[in-house]
């Protein structure tokens, strides 16, 4: 048996498949033996960039195995989506708690008595673990092929990436089925605000000082009721900032705002992204044992009331009241924000004013503590999830093809803010000589490629990698030109029922002599082309067909041609680059073509592109790939 990690037992661990932690947290997750859209996203991308028959998310209960994200499975299985353990290698991923990898099951000790090799064909086996927030296996992202196979470092590896995105969409699951107590918390403050509105009714008439508290009792419900619904659905830890921030101010009415989160032996202030706050200028970072207010309600777990500057510096230390002096307060309220795993941090409220906070008030900050606790731990796993779809498209993108003859640069930039990832993409590889071949000891011939696949999510980045997989095997086998291989994709996706929409531009370069290459290029509905000639004049290469969409008729695609001279620069780019809300495309689309017109032959195409990002760019919440290629004046020899 081969581990991707470390060495396995021999058997499987039933105490810990009959775990009452990791059952609930399968529960939580609200996963069963049904297809899930979000769990089929991880599936197919592990089928594809793996090519194996079988990919399976597979969650581990007490007596069988679902697949709530499935590829490739036969019958029956397959419509009943679950099997017994009898049947399931990933009950062995779950013991562990560690990677499985199995050139071949049927001659491992461990495996080779399991009924998945006779009656799901099981023959290689590579199963990561799907783990929880507090590392509990909830079962397995496995790869599974129907006969011998050697597992490549980089399958594993893959394999590995998915497997962490595919646990961090897990994870956020089980914190949505911890909504039901912000829910009823909603609803519990919701009864309250009612209830201190009829008191504030029932109050004419009585004394003032009556009205005043039933007053005060419905801001404070309503402030409770406010939390619960405005954190619910934050996407990021600035996003969360934000909100505390704005929905304290306005009823505590503090000058300050703030959030500290542990960072080890460290308590680093979250950046309000609008406002710059003189305590995150002054003091970014501290140490957890450090005499602070926020140190100290992070350690003790309890909230930290400083009603006045009395005696502050004998209880705190000195380095506070210097903070207190830079950042012009008299009072302050520290609140730890109480995480599944222990205390995150602390919220923290400064007054310009001495400021007394009676039992009504601690109980309002310690629920927004504890929704913002919630927050935090799910803008966490988000921020988490989003750097490992960005590192699993980055991991897509091609390193660039050395081509005797031209030079050529790409850049990606993600967008802005977002989930995850998008489906923009460049691709460049030579092709092979074939019938279409330049003359006998010329630069070979080269594509490239810039796509845009519909979406902004895991979803659209693993469409967008089989689709550039299909692009290549119909230049690479298929010796077809670019209009009949984008045709070809078409036509595999049909047949795949893959749902690939979006655009493209496909293209050929070929020598054609003295120093010149012929393009030849497809456009599906993408923006057009740009090529910058020598002389400084830049042309839109406008030609373009009907974009990629499932269901539309199918239509003859065609290929349109440039002869390249030396000084020509060719740009092909998404429309991140030039999408603005409010100017529209096609001014962007000249601003583009005027700064191609002023860039002499001569800059570094790097340099170019950046030119290009920094004063073209138009809607930051998209993705912007670029990709430029020139012919030098002198032909490399």
């Amino acid at each position: 048996m081969t581990v991707f990690g470390e060495e396995q037992p021999t058997e499987p661990g039933t105490d810990v498949l009959a775990s009452a932690e990791r059952l609930s947290a399968l529960r939580e997750a609200g996963l069963s033996a049904a297809s899930d859209e979000g769990m089929e996203r991880f599936a197919r991308p592990v089928a594809s960039l793996l090519g194996v028959p079988v990919a399976l998310v597979s969650l581990v209960e007490a007596d069988r195995q679902v697949f709530p994200g499935m590829v490739g499975l036969a019958e029956p299985w397959a419509t009943g989506r679950q099997t017994p353990l009898s049947h399931s290698l990933c009950q062995h991923v779950v013991a562990s708690g560690s990677p499985l990898v199995l050139p071949d099951a049927r001659l491992d000790e461990l495996t080779c008595a399991s009924l998945a090799i006779e009656d799901l064909g099981v023959v290689a086996y590579a199963g990561m673990p799907l783990t929880d927030d507090h590392g509990r296996v909830l079962g397995s992202l496995c790869a599974i092929d129907h006969r011998p196979r050697a597992w490549s470092q980089r399958e594993l590896t893959d394999l590995a990436d998915l497997a962490a995105a595919c646990s961090g969409e897990l994870r956020l699951r089980i914190m949505s089925g911890h909504a039901w107590q912000a829910q009823a918390d909603a609803e519990r403050a919701s009864a309250a605000a009612e209830a201190a509105r009829q008191a504030a009714e029932r109050s004419d008439g009585q004394a003032q000082a009556s009205a005043a508290q039933a007053s005060v009792a419905l801001q404070r419900a309503e402030l409770m009721l406010r939390a619960a619904e405005d954190l619910a659905d934050t996407a990021g830890l600035a996003e969360v900032r934000r909100r505390v921030r704005d929905l304290v101010s306005g009823d505590l009415k503090p000058v300050y705002v703030g959030l500290v989160l542990s960072d080890g032996q460290e308590l680093r202030r979250v950046p309000d992204p609008e406002v710059t706050h003189i305590p995150e200028a002054h003091s970014p970072a501290f140490p957890l044992d450090s005499p602070f207010p926020s140190a100290a309600a992070v350690r003790t777990g309890e909230m930290i009331v400083i009603s006045n500057r009395s005696g502050l510096g004998a209880r705190f230390g000195q380095a506070t009241v210097r903070e207190f002096d830079v950042a012009g307060f008299q009072s302050a309220v520290c609140v730890p924000l109480p995480g599944t795993r222990g205390t995150l941090g602390a919220l923290a409220l400064g007054w310009a004013t001495p400021h007394q906070v009676d039992v009504t008030e601690r109980a309002v900050l310690t629920a927004i503590a504890g929704y913002t606790a919630l927050a935090v731990e799910r803008a966490i796993h988000l921020d988490d999830r989003i750097t490992v779809g960005r590192q699993l498209q980055r991991a897509m993108l091609t390193d660039l093809p050395a081509v005797p003859g031209l030079e050529i640069a790409a850049s990606y930039i993600p967008a802005a803010a977002g989930e995850l990832v998008g489906g923009d993409w460049y691709d460049a590889y030579p092709l092979p000589g074939g019938r279409r071949a330049g003359p006998a000891g010329s630069a070979g011939p080269l594509a490239i490629t810039v796509g845009d696949i519909t979406g902004h999510d895991m979803n659209a980045a693993t469409v967008m990698g089989q689709v550039r997989s299909m692009l290549r095997q119909a230049d690479l086998h298929d010796d077809l030109g670019p209009a009949e291989a984008v045709t070809a994709v078409e036509k595999a996706c049909e047949g795949l029922s893959l749902e690939a929409t979006g655009t493209l531009v496909h293209a050929h370069l070929r020598p054609a002599g003295a120093a010149a290459w012929q393009l030849t290029w497809t456009n599906a509905g993408h923006p057009p082309p740009l090529l910058g000639r020598l002389g400084g004049e830049t042309e839109q290469l406008g030609g373009h067909d009907v974009l990629l969409w499932p269901g539309l008729p199918h239509m003859r695609r065609t290929d349109w041609q440039r002869l390249l001279a030396p000084g020509d620069t060719l740009l092909l780019y998404t429309d991140g680059l030039v999408d603005h809300r409010t100017h529209g495309i096609d001014p962007a689309i000249s601003r583009a073509a005027a700064l191609l017109s002023a860039t002499p032959a001569t800059q570094p195409l790097p340099d170019l592109l950046a030119q290009l990002i920094d004063t073209a760019t138009g809607d930051t919440s998209d993705d912007i790939v670029l990709l430029a290629v020139r012919i030098p004046h002198t032909r490399h020899a």
